[in-house]
């Protein structure tokens, strides 16, 4: 077989190939170069998952015309002139792939005018092949229209999945940049459909808002942490707040999302303890990164990067999640409902307002009411009183606009009295200090203890509180090989298949931390002759399975988290039940040990140990305050 150079049209499409995987690559590029053009609003639109069209408008600076046709050039960019400057680059895109990548297995059109030209220049080229430039009539910044992608290359087009998939690839990515950029205003729209638009009023929450809801959003900490090379600013959510994979992980670095097992490792490292294994956080974190410690130029789609130091990267990134959620006071907290529509509901039944309070700043509330779901809920005839009747110091003028499809927006001065969620008292319950300052009430539904403590009311459920308990003092003497075995007089035959002996074999040391003492019995069974103990009432044949199951699923052997998900199990099985009376006594010692655990307001399911009241809150309740 003879060697021969290929042509410059195959060239073309096996480079296309590295970049464009899928229509979310091109969105993807265009979007990071409008965002390098210094846009500040970008639109994409698609139809048929981006596969038969996609348009992406922006505001931004335009491309000369006499530039235009060297753009699409492979290797011809603005953001880099040597290899030197690699080590500096700040900008999305820098490689200068992406428009001849996208015209090579596309049809293209392309609309552009600087703020120095009188019209706008269009370029229309297919499959690679050279265009021709012609003016036009069109606002500053650039439109790119690209139709039937792959239309060149049906294999390539064969292996797409879906409309509905790939839009949803699509929609996953705009969510992407509009949480990596809230100073830029994102419109996307599918088969004529909005899916979603945030403002670019630089409100990170807001965002998070729009994309993940109200539940999401009212539950995070905010994060904010310094060091020489690296700022940490963001939101992070509270422990309930998690998912079986990395759906809910987000985090970016200098503006790019990106995936870096350094970053991924530290944070769920910092929430061990607080969440189950297997199930990770939630997080939005944006990462300040002086370029001189890192290098994002090792993978095409430039979604990897590595560090000079990851160990100083790891251990900031740790201390840093850990330090936020340990001064944290993790009760959750329990307010009457705010959700929207039922304010709405409340201000129509009783003609006043009870608007939803979003934090703006320190100094002033900002809120936002549209009348279109008041409208909905009941009907107001137009010439009806137009004002909203408030406590003090609550001022919102109501204007004629609001009974038209506007929205209004009140300003409400801060004060003692606003209902915002709780800032969680520096004096916590479960702190030893306050051991002798609260007060136990009563057993409800032989479940929940109530204790009052200052002007908060707390309910625990003795169950997850006594999980996370047993939990705690489990795992500290597994890790420190301090289980003890209790041996039993009818040792428990255990008959095994070969993946079960072989994974038993390869993981005795880990059973024999656990407490367990197994033995061969000749053939495929083996007997165990002891138990962890200190665990009363458990069905240990079963949790020895569980675990044996638990890493041949896995696929990994001595696994920890597998070992720490099933003592979470036997913690679970172990503790007081719901429905369990007990005494005041056992209550209170239940608290002290409480009191005593690292992370004692989840139990190892995520679940709350305590929820807490504040007095205002019950007092709105009984309407004592209005």
């Amino acid at each position: 077989m003879g060697i021969e150079l290929l042509d410059q049209n195959t060239i073309n499409k096996i480079a296309a190939g590295e970049v464009i995987e899928r229509p979310s690559s091109v969105v993807k590029e265009l979007v990071e170069n409008a965002i390098d053009a210094g846009a500040t609003a970008i639109t994409v639109e698609i139809k048929e998952g981006g596969i038969s069209f996609i348009r992406v408008t922006d505001n931004g600076c335009g491309i000369n015309k006499d530039e235009i046709e060297v753009a699409f050039k492979r290797h011809a960019t603005s953001k880099i002139k040597s290899i030197e400057d690699l080590m500096s680059v700040s900008s999305l895109g820098f490689r200068g792939e992406a428009l001849a990548s996208i015209s090579a297995v596309s049809q293209v059109e392309l609309i552009t005018k600087t703020v120095s030209e009188i019209t706008a220049a269009r370029y229309v080229c297919e499959g690679g092949s050279d265009g021709v430039i012609e003016e036009i009539g069109a606002p500053d910044g650039t439109t790119f229209i690209v139709r039937n992608l792959f239309f060149n290359t049906p294999v390539r087009r064969k292996f797409l999945k879906s409309s509905i998939t790939e839009a949803g690839y699509i929609n996953n990515l705009m969510q992407e940049l509009a949480l990596s950029h809230p100073d830029i205003s994102f419109r996307f729209i599918s088969n004529n459909q909005n899916k979603l638009h945030t403002s670019g009023n630089m409100n990170l929450k807001d965002i998070i808002y729009n994309v993940y809801g109200r539940d999401i959003t009212s539950n995070l900490y905010n994060i904010n942490c310094k060091t020489q090379d690296i700022e940490i600013t963001g939101f992070i959510g509270k422990p309930f707040i998690n998912r079986g994979n990395r759906t809910y992980e987000n985090y970016f670095i200098n503006g790019r999302y990106i995936r870096s097992n350094i970053i991924s490792s530290a944070i769920e490292e910092a929430y061990k303890g607080f969440i189950m294994p297997h199930n990770y956080p939630f997080t939005v974190i944006h990462f300040n990164i002086n370029p001189e410690i890192m290098d994002v130029n090792v993978h095409p789609t430039k979604m990897e990067l590595r560090f000079s130091n990851n160990e100083y990267v790891y251990n900031f990134v740790y201390d840093s999640v850990l330090s936020t959620l340990k001064e944290k006071e993790l009760a959750t907290n329990v307010t009457p409902d705010s959700s929207l529509q039922t304010k709405i509901e409340n201000a129509v039944k009783k003609d006043a307002a009870e608007p939803v309070i979003e934090e703006k700043n320190a100094e002033e509330k900002t809120v936002e009411i549209k009348t279109a779901e008041i409208k909905k809920l009941a009907e107001i005839p137009k010439k009806q009183s137009t004002e909203f009747r408030l406590p003090e110091p609550f001022e919102i003028k109501r204007s004629e606009a609001m009974v038209a499809e506007e929205t209004a927006t009140y300003k409400i001065k801060e004060s003692e009295s606003n209902n915002e969620q709780m800032s969680l008292f520096q004096d916590k319950l479960l702190d030893p200090e306050n051991e002798q300052k609260y007060r136990i009430i009563g057993q409800l539904f032989e479940t929940y203890w109530l204790i009052e403590f200052e002007d908060k009311f707390y309910m625990m459920d003795q169950h997850a509180a006594h999980e996370k308990i047993l939990f705690e003092e489990t795992m500290e003497r597994l890790n420190n090989r301090q289980i003890d075995t209790q041996m039993i007089m009818v040792p428990v035959i255990l008959t095994l298949n070969m993946m079960e002996e072989e994974t038993l074999l390869n993981n005795m040391d880990a059973f024999r931390k656990m407490g367990y003492e197994i033995e061969s019995f000749g053939g495929n069974e083996y007997k165990v002759t002891g138990v962890p103990a200190g665990f009363p009432k458990m069905d240990y044949k079963q949790l020895l399975f569980d675990v044996l199951d638990g890493l041949m699923k896995e696929g990994k052997k001595g696994d920890l988290d597998i070992i720490t998900e099933k003592v979470a199990s036997m913690s679970c099985k172990a503790a007081i039940k719901g429905n369990n009376r007990i005494s005041f006594q056992e209550a209170e010692e239940l608290i002290k040990k409480l009191m005593k655990a690292k992370n004692p307001y989840n139990c190892p399911h995520g679940r709350p140990t305590l929820i807490v009241m504040s007095k205002y809150d019950i007092e709105r309740k009984f309407k004592r305050i209005v």
